[in-house]
């Protein structure tokens, strides 16, 4: 690594960023309910642009509604060193899923321009839409429709529960930020490097008493979506031998899953996350179950063999109703490049920060990020391994370590003299 000047953080700026965005769609329980593009999400976005404006840096925002803020660097033909993650959460999530990466990016930047260092390459936060696949399904899509990974144009025309679309959500975006000046951002430019620095939502680097993780790389994931059909009837009236009843299909579907995703190793990670019931009545014979299944496993084999095993499954276990399976998402497990990891590695050392090294369950932006450019990731602890959650916390001098890696890392990056090598 080069001898980058030394920049210091203002960790009470960082934490008073973090409790103020914890405001923006907070819950009665402590937590945040914050959805991809709904109100409190936008302004947010709003919030962070104000503040890149009074400092010139330019806003960008692409088709999908990711949203970028630059730093200019020296060279006009270098390509950005960019940090962040995403700014939504799930209905009953935490204060620093996400966020984290986004406020410790953002504070890198701010960091570096109070201390006037001018970089060769430019500087960039990325605040990807869409991660947690909440809102609108599937998630990560951001990321995904930035890399190519995944079709602008049907992601554009998901709609929400209430019938609202994404396109309509990236236009109310835009329309908040105009006053600022926004620019496009087309999908794909090519970055120098991508590093995410997120919370461990796992316990291992709390139980360690480590504050920085140096994520080697995520575990495989397939997603997909069953529904069952059947035929809504009178609760009281239809007697068993008649009935096509979705639900009890549905939890013989669900009892065989269970059996069939079980492991001694304890390796497999096997969700349903989502089970809805249609009609929902006290006195209707269900007619419809839509149900999610989360797999994951870092072995490419055992996703193949479990994954391609499912719908077979499925459809052995049904009685009397139809069944159809979608997989929306696939994603082959992800392994980091060395040098931005070394590059971590490197800034918590000089920094005198105890690391390790280790393995994401969860997913994240930069899975999609890894085929496009160098990427990496950073893991701060988060309190009892919890995430998800209304419960989810961080400490201050955990936040302000990884911010202060990232920040480290980011000017050394974007000092070299070739940062888009």
């Amino acid at each position: 690594m080069t001898n980058s000047p030394p920049v210091a953080i203002d960790s009470e700026r960082l934490w008073a960023r973090h409790m103020a965005a914890a405001q923006l769609g907070a819950t009665a329980g402590g937590g945040v309910n914050r959805g991809a593009l709904t109100a409190p999400d936008i302004e947010l976005h709003r919030q962070l642009a104000e503040l890149a404006h009074a400092r010139s840096f330019s806003i960008l925002v692409d088709d999908y509604g990711n949203t970028f803020f630059r730093r200019a660097g020296s060279d006009p033909h270098a390509l950005a060193v960019v940090s962040g993650s995403h700014s939504d959460t799930q209905p009953s999530g935490g204060r620093f899923d996400g966020i984290f990466g986004v406020l410790a990016a953002f504070e890198a930047l701010e960091a570096i321009d109070d201390a006037g260092i001018d970089t060769r390459a430019p500087l960039e936060v990325v605040i990807w839409n869409n991660e947690e696949g909440e809102r609108f399904r599937p998630s990560q899509m951001g990321s995904a429709v930035y890399t190519g990974v995944a079709e602008l144009a049907p992601l554009l025309a998901a709609t929400d529960d209430a019938g609202r679309s994404m396109d309509a959500c990236v236009q109310a975006l835009r329309s908040a930020l105009a006053y600022l000046h926004v620019g496009r951002r087309a999908l794909g430019e090519a970055f120098a490097v991508f590093v995410e620095a997120h919370i461990e939502q796992g316990p291992i680097l709390e139980a360690a008493r480590v504050p920085i993780g140096v994520v080697s790389g995520i575990q495989g994931t397939r997603k997909f979506e069953i529904e069952v059909i059947g035929d809504a009837a009178h609760a009281g009236t239809m007697p068993r031998s008649g009935r096509r009843d979705a639900f009890v299909d549905a939890i013989a579907i669900v009892n065989r899953l269970h059996e069939m995703f079980h492991d001694a190793a304890d390796e497999v990670r096997f969700t349903i996350g989502r089970f809805d019931v249609y009609p929902g009545a006290l006195a209707v014979v269900p007619e419809r179950v839509w149900f999610s299944v989360d797999f994951r496993h870092p072995d490419e084999a055992v996703l193949v063999a479990l994954g391609d095993a499912l719908e077979p499954a499925v459809k052995a276990a049904v009685r009397c109703c139809e069944v159809l399976v979608k997989e929306p998402v696939r994603a082959r497990p992800t392994q980091f490049t060395d040098m931005i990891a070394n590059a971590i590695i490197q800034a918590a050392d000089r920094r005198g920060l105890a690391w390790r090294s280790i393995y994401s369950g969860a997913g994240h932006d930069a899975r999609y990020m890894a085929a496009h450019c160098p990427t990496g990731m950073l893991f701060i602890p988060c309190d009892g391994g919890i995430s998800h959650n209304e419960r989810e916390n961080a400490q201050p001098e955990h936040v302000a370590a990884g911010a202060q890696v990232i920040t480290d890392v980011m000017l050394e990056l974007a000092t070299r003299a070739r940062p888009s090598d």
